[in-house]
């Protein structure tokens, strides 16, 4: 026993109760117990265990750690609650925004798609409270009147999208998410919905629909939504989607063939796919032929992966590579996040991951170290660069990004070699000091562990076999 306390339960209506447990030890299978004493009937109806202290001390907070983890990365945003739990599992299972709000008592807990229970402790509320405790744009996405297309059978056999909302009762569904966004920047004075929290969120960002089949059910209620978004609330950007793969698949085509025929409805949509490091390494111009004058893209999914699927150094130093692209076209390319970015050791089904955690442990993955090293040494201009090699069947495993931020005034250099051998860089054209810093890894391909090391460098600079570096200019 590693602690515990008593409560009386008083009288027959609900009553919340609460104490405060001080465990004398640590235990990664420690389990709470909640047992009745004495003859007396006691209906329980919501049961939380939370720690004492939570990142930035936040009530009903996250748990210090992995959010301190997330935070490192400097994330400009944080896309949420997150894949097919979005459309869920069938259409009487479609995430609910407003069930997660409020008192946590009053909170809808559900299953979702991925098999697992949501008590909603983590809701609405908490992802937005996130997004502002570490600087990030909030982007919900919300089902866009349809279920996944890989939900299982409901109770007449029926499998897949199964259809959508009837359209009789697509109304109130629009309604809801336009109370999202009403709820998120309404004015506290006038709306019901923005006097649930202390000040408005600014929400800029809204995403409908998850990685669909773009079929006609989809697009009918899909353009619905997006048409009652634009004109209550033409200020916010739309994000769409354009089915679970890349081109050609037959939902990324129909997918962009809608967007192009009706430019007012979106800012952006969301690609997703999962492919090979060598898929990675070889489409490296995958964005070079896009419309510069249309939609923009939200990379919202995508990872590199082996046979092992667990992150190691050569699944990072593909993607590492393949975002110095995603940089060159950033004209294009407005953001991307690494999926998914959560798993716990013995209660996942996905691989990759980027993090993966115990109940007092966190782990991060060569996955995350990229993804940090790009955001933390991010710019919003980029400094067009060119990187020869004298051999050039080699070249689609050097790459090169320069980048410089504004507001700052620091230019970021990033060096990517995946070679089984050290490379000579030679920079022309900008001025490199011996005190220039730099951080970066090495390691072996199948490494799923690394530790990025801070370090100087000159005009003169020798990339280690399998390694990354980036270099801060003033």
């Amino acid at each position: 026993m590693l602690a515990r306390a008593k409560v009386k339960a008083k009288g027959a209506g609900w009553q919340q109760l609460s104490a405060t447990l001080t465990a004398k030890a640590t235990e990664d299978k420690a389990r709470l117990l909640v047992l009745p004493k004495g003859k007396d009937e006691v209906g329980i109806d919501m049961v939380s265990l939370f720690p004492q202290e939570t990142f930035m001390n936040r009530k009903n907070g996250l748990r210090k750690d992995l959010a301190e983890t997330i935070a490192r990365l400097k994330p400009k945003f944080v896309r949420f609650p997150g894949g097919c739990m979005s459309h869920g599992q069938g259409l009487d299972n479609i995430y609910h925004w407003h069930h997660t709000i409020g008192p946590l008592w009053l909170r809808q807990p559900d299953m979702n798609i991925w098999h697992y229970h949501q008590t909603r402790g983590l809701g609405f509320y908490e992802y937005f409270q996130f997004c502002e405790d570490i600087g990030a744009e909030p982007l919900p996405v919300l089902a866009a009147g349809v279920p996944c297309q890989n939900s299982q059978n409901d109770r007449r056999g029926v499998g897949g999208q199964q259809g959508g909302i009837p359209i009789d009762e697509m109304g109130a569904y629009v309604q809801e998410l336009l109370d999202l966004i009403e709820w998120a920047n309404g004015d506290p004075a006038t709306s019901k919905w923005a006097r649930m929290h202390p000040e408005p969120f600014g929400l800029k960002y809204i995403g409908i629909g998850n990685e669909d089949i773009i079929s006609t059910v989809f697009e009918e209620r899909y353009e619905m939504i997006c048409r009652a978004i634009r004109a209550r609330y033409p200020e916010i950007k739309i994000c769409g989607t354009v089915g679970p793969f890349h081109t050609p698949s037959a939902d990324y085509l129909e997918g962009w063939d809608f967007t192009r025929r009706h430019p007012d409805l979106q800012y952006m949509v969301d690609e997703h796919y999962y492919e090979s490091t060598g898929w990675f390494l070889h489409h490296r111009d995958y964005y070079d032929r896009y419309d510069r004058q249309g939609a923009k893209v939200y990379l919202g999914e995508w990872a590199a992966s082996t046979r092992t699927k667990r992150p190691n150094i050569e699944t990072a130093l593909a993607e590492a590579l393949y975002l110095t692209d995603i940089e060159r076209n950033a004209d294009v390319v407005e953001m991307t996040s690494y999926a998914p970015m959560l798993a716990k050791d013995g209660h996942h089904n996905w691989n990759p991951d980027m993090i993966y955690f115990s109940n007092t442990t966190v782990r991060t993955t060569p996955a995350y170290e990229v993804q940090r090293l790009f955001s933390v040494y991010g710019g919003d201009r980029y400094v067009s660069s060119q990187l020869t090699t004298a051999d050039s069947k080699l070249a689609h495993r050097l790459g090169a990004s320069v980048v410089r931020n504004t507001k700052t005034g620091k230019t970021y250099v990033k060096l990517v070699n995946a070679l089984p051998v050290e490379t000579h860089v030679q920079v022309e054209g900008l001025d490199i000091p011996d005190t220039a810093v730099t951080e970066g890894f090495e390691g072996k391909p199948q490494d799923q562990r690394l530790q990025c090391k801070k370090g100087t460098a000159g005009r003169q600079i020798v990339l280690p076999p399998y390694a990354m570096r980036v270099i801060e200019l003033d």
